[in-house]
């Protein structure tokens, strides 16, 4: 299969803040912008992904490490890395957080993934041989749920969790943190999804996704009370946007080869052959 089109780098991590360095360094910036975002933050309506959704917190650590900055978004020092972000795109600059600003930057993370590039150009990439695909133990899936992967993808995947874990004592507290609820799934199986939900081609489900690449996968980095671990809801996702587990992913998970579907926080993809 022939490779797939470059894809924009990753961008880099923001930088590692100590406590003190943070405090001045995110207190340095446009304070009205800062108030405007921190409104905004649980209120905006808007429709980023074609759906009516409230806020943007779900969507504000994939934003910070665009723009490179460790502040919170409430913060001037986020304003002040989000307007010199924009001053260099040739956009809005004066650190307020919108649609405008933020349709550019969620175009620039679409396209590291690609099987959107290929999507683009209408290309809907056949699945695996049953064969050619891996099965993780039931103890890396998500209640012992046995999930499929083509083999790099899958040794990837082991790599990073494991790496999480070391990382971060909260991650690896949760024995359910990292695991997968979601893998391969055959383009039957998708079809049977959306017969059975009436919801296809659209932000949650569609008759081409990118399951049937063998490498995505779906991945618990938590749920709010009273959600499933991939239910869409605005509380949920805003909720794991917030989790160490996805908040490790956001700033590590390239290193692995990794890259996100920012409107779903459970779901990554690997980059490391072509779909």
């Amino acid at each position: 299969m022939a490779p797939s089109p470059a894809a924009p780098p990753p961008a880099p991590p923001p930088p590692a803040h100590t406590p003190a360095l943070a405090a001045a360094i995110c207190s340095d910036g446009p304070a009205a912008a800062a108030r405007s975002n921190a409104a905004s933050l649980p209120t905006l309506a808007w429709s980023p992904f074609g759906r009516s959704e409230t806020g943007w917190a779900t969507y504000a650590p994939l934003v910070g490490r665009e723009v490179h900055t460790a502040c919170a978004p409430s913060t001037p020092g986020f304003a002040l890395a989000l307007s010199q972000w924009a001053r260099a795109r040739n956009l809005p600059s004066d650190g307020v957080f919108s649609a405008a600003i933020f349709t550019p930057l969620k175009t620039t993370i679409q396209l590291r993934r690609p099987f959107v590039q290929l999507s683009a150009r209408g290309v809907c990439p056949n699945p695996p041989a049953a064969a050619a695909l891996a099965t993780a133990t039931p103890a890396e899936g998500y209640g012992g749920k046995l999930v499929q992967l083509r083999p790099g993808a899958l040794a990837a995947y082991r790599r990073m969790a494991a790496a999480a874990r070391r990382a971060d004592p909260a991650i690896a507290a949760d024995p359910r943190n990292l695991t997968l609820f979601s893998g391969f799934r055959s383009p039957a199986d998708d079809a049977a999804r959306c017969a059975r939900e009436h919801n296809c081609n659209n932000v949650v489900r569609a008759t081409c996704s990118a399951h049937r690449t063998g490498l995505a996968m779906d991945l618990y980095v938590g749920q709010a009370p009273g959600f499933s671990p991939d239910s869409s809801a605005d509380p949920n996702r805003a909720f794991m946007s917030a989790t160490p587990a996805y908040r490790w992913l956001v700033a590590n998970a390239d290193r692995f080869g990794f890259v996100p579907y920012p409107f779903e926080p459970w779901h990554w993809e690997w980059t490391g052959e072509a779909p």
